[in-house]
């Protein structure tokens, strides 16, 4: 255990800490300090006891208004955190969707190939089979025309 010696009010005290926390005590009384002078210019001496009482009240006031306010900033944060995984839902959701409708497009672009070469082909054929026709009706023309 460490000793603190420190000055209240005009007054000295000997404070015991743990070892390394002397500069950290030291920091509290300058505050504690500092808000019973501004109380005591503030409100004239009321006397020792009642300034202390005050102070003490002071700083468990700003101490309870820290704590709601970390407390609304922990509860923020949870809704934010909340939004985001809705987010990041919606996000995959659509994800997902949209990997599903090029997936779509892609089998009817292959089915659409498929149907144009088999269109392709059978055009060839016909065009085959058209002018084969011809060439045999030509021939046959000529044919009679020549007998």
């Amino acid at each position: 255990m460490a000793n603190v010696s420190i000055k209240f009010n005009g007054k000295e005290f000997l404070l015991s800490c743990e070892d390394g926390q002397e500069e950290h005590l030291e920091e509290l009384l300058i505050q504690i300090n500092q808000k019973f002078n501004t109380l005591k210019n503030d409100l004239g001496n009321l006397g020792e006891n009642k300034l202390l009482l005050i102070t003490a009240v002071k700083v468990m006031d700003e101490y309870y208004e820290t704590k709601k306010k970390v407390e609304q900033k922990k509860d923020e944060l949870k809704e934010l955190s909340n939004k985001f995984k809705e987010l990041k839902s919606l996000i995959y959701e659509y994800k997902d969707k949209k990997e599903d409708e090029i997936n779509l497009l892609k089998e009817n672009h292959y089915k659409l190939k498929e149907e144009i070469e088999m269109n392709q082909k059978n055009y060839e054929k016909l065009i085959d089979e058209t002018a084969n026709e011809i060439s045999n009706f030509v021939e046959k023309a000529n044919s009679d025309n020549i007998s």
